[in-house]
């Protein structure tokens, strides 16, 4: 099958081994004095390993590949101990794998081992910026909420702060979104956001709009994509949040057609 799967650049690559500690699945290890990935198997293809690259040795490509296989992971996992165990854990949870984790879970209650509570986020005790943990959140009532309901159905939902992996973008209606839209529309969650998932962004203020383009076009890869709407305002810098858009979708291949949603400064839907 084809999958994303991480490549080492063996010319790159010194041997230093700070990759390693940031695969608790065991796809790496350091052999003949560089990183090697030893299986496809225990690859997930989400990358944790390359932030701790300092030669930028490591990327993400997408390739032909075993299946990754998560109850063959965690008997390795298990052999480890606790610490490996939560680390494994945190790992699926930060990049929203929910449906991984409840595999790893079910593997752990199946040998009658207690699951490690997450750990609590910086500002809390220990642990990642809470900012950026991927959440899927409770299921809201169908249908318009009332006034005062919030509809968001995940967080985050900052372009930058959004993992492209998380589970809750598959077979999602996305609603890419100028941050100034929901201040100037009263009735955002009931009649823009409901049903969706958020992205918002700023096109005149943020200033990796290439990357925002890449990241967006990675969510259109990796998801299918049920159906995106942009909202905007009506200024004319605002129109860059459409431009963004239909350059992520054009890179990613999709042809996914996009609805547009122009408030004015009044707080009306044009």
């Amino acid at each position: 099958m084809k999958r994303k799967i991480i490549e080492i650049d063996t010319e790159k690559c010194n041997g230093c081994g700070k990759c390693i500690p940031n695969c608790p699945e065991g796809a790496l290890q350091l052999i003949d004095g560089k990183a090697r990935l030893v299986s496809d198997l225990f690859c997930d293809g989400l990358g944790a390993c390359i932030g701790e690259c300092p030669l930028g040795a490591i990327r993400v490509v997408e390739r032909e590949a075993e299946p990754y296989d998560e109850r063959r992971v965690m008997e390795g996992i298990i052999r480890q101990g606790e610490g490996t165990i939560r680390a494994h854990l945190e790992h699926l949870r930060s990049h929203g794998e929910f449906k991984l984790l409840e595999i790893a879970i079910d593997c752990l209650k199946e040998r009658g081992i207690p699951v490690p509570q997450p750990a609590a986020p910086a500002g809390h005790g220990h642990g990642g910026c809470p900012g950026m943990l991927a959440k899927k959140l409770a299921a809201r009532p169908a249908g318009k909420p009332e006034g005062g309901v919030s509809a968001l159905r995940q967080w985050p939902v900052q372009l930058k702060l959004l993992n492209p992996a998380a589970e809750y973008f598959d077979d999602a209606d996305l609603l890419v979104s100028a941050d100034c839209v929901a201040h100037a529309y009263g009735s955002f969650h009931r009649d823009l956001l409901d049903g969706k998932i958020l992205i918002i962004l700023c096109p005149k203020l943020d200033s990796d709009i290439d990357g925002y383009v890449e990241k967006l076009a990675e969510i259109f890869r990796r998801h299918k994509i049920r159906s995106v709407t942009v909202a905007r305002m009506e200024v004319p810098c605002c129109g860059g949040t459409v431009e963004i858009v239909r350059k992520a979708l054009e890179a990613a291949g999709s042809n996914l057609e996009v609805t547009v949603k122009t408030v004015t400064i009044d707080g009306e839907i044009q």
